[in-house]
């Protein structure tokens, strides 16, 4: 054999064991690298981030393929009838609500002279009927939380589950001022939630990989923020005493904002026309407004409710940030007791 045949027949073993010595070199490196825990969790987060960002991206293309937008302000009037408010005292916790490490200065001055109870009031803007809670978050005494069905310790998920509960059930058991739906659930067997949730401190569920929809959080000092994971990157759930995950958002800095698709929401129901519950607070960041509408609305109706709430007279004072909550059959609104609306179990 020739010597240049030899020198060719010897290549593609060298270039075979120059592959396999730098794979072993490249594991041991590896393998050392993830030796370290925090290391371990940097790499999980930039995976993390990467595909969110793969997510966001996939969902905007998407949301410019749209084969139906979403309905234009109509209102379906409901023939339902107000029910009367209560007009005993508010029965409010005496628990107050625990607090984490603040991440910025601005906090709520607790004064009990100046704070008012949660009020509930029938209200009309721009067509739209509902009930307004209003929560001072000045009264030294306003305790929020979650109530879980079937007095559950964690919220529902693919892998553990307590079910779902009639309304009037949990509101009995809580005996709160205000009882109102939350966040979505699954329609299978497990009723699994939407979002991570916390509640006095405490995660009822939580996923690193979480990043559907909008959250809604308080810190420490009754500190209020919005954020919409995939637009805005994930909030950091360790510094709520309170979180809550819903959507789509509605109002952003003031503004209308609608973008249902890149949020992850593509259920029909979700994005037509439906009965809705919303919540918001306003440029101040002082007082939560939870509103139960009585109508059938679409969401950019909606978000306009939320919004023109601001040219309303007191106590209606209007949302710098809003998100819409569970609607459709799930909405339930129940004060000092007494059941406003209901439709199904949650």
């Amino acid at each position: 054999m020739s010597k240049r045949k030899q020198s060719e027949g010897c290549r593609p073993m060298l270039r075979r064991t120059f592959l396999f010595l730098t794979a072993i070199a490249l594991a041991r490196v590896a393998a050392d690298y993830f030796a370290i825990a925090q290391n371990r969790d940097s790499f999980l987060t930039l995976m993390g981030q990467l595909w969110q960002k793969s997510l966001a991206f996939l969902s905007s293309i998407q949301s410019n393929q749209t084969p139906q937008p979403l309905p234009r302000n109509p209102i379906v009037k409901s023939a339902k009838t107000n029910q009367p408010l209560p007009s005993n005292p508010i029965v409010k916790s005496p628990e107050t609500s625990p607090a984490t490490q603040p991440s910025q200065p601005q906090i709520i001055k607790r004064s009990a002279k100046q704070a008012k109870p949660v009020q509930v009031s029938s209200q009309n803007v721009a067509g739209a009927s509902f009930y307004l809670t209003t929560i001072d978050l000045a009264d030294p005494e306003i305790y929020i939380t979650m109530g879980l069905a079937n007095n559950a310790d964690l919220a529902n998920t693919s892998k553990v589950t307590r079910g779902d509960e009639p309304f009037e059930n949990m509101v009995s058991r809580y005996r709160a001022a205000v009882v109102a739906n939350g966040t979505f659930f699954g329609k299978d067997e497990q009723k699994s939630v939407l979002g991570n949730m916390v509640a006095a401190g405490k995660f009822l569920k939580y996923s690193r990989w979480e990043n559907y929809g909008t959250t809604l959080g308080i810190k420490a000092g009754n500190q209020l923020e919005m954020v919409t994971a995939r637009t805005e990157g994930k909030p950091d759930w360790s510094q709520h005493w309170f979180s809550l995950t819903c959507g789509p958002r509605l109002v952003k800095g003031g503004k209308v904002w609608l973008s249902p698709l890149s949020e992850g929401f593509k259920d029909s129901h979700v994005l037509g026309v439906g009965s809705r519950t919303a919540i918001g607070f306003p440029a101040s960041r002082d007082k939560l407004f939870l509103v139960t509408f009585l109508d059938s609305l679409s969401l950019e109706a909606e978000a306009n409710v939320m919004r023109a709430m601001a040219s309303r007279p007191r106590p209606c004072y209007g949302c710098f940030e809003a998100m819409n909550l569970d609607g459709g059959a799930s909405v339930g609104l129940a004060h000092q007791g007494q059941i406003l609306q209901q439709f199904r179990v949650l």
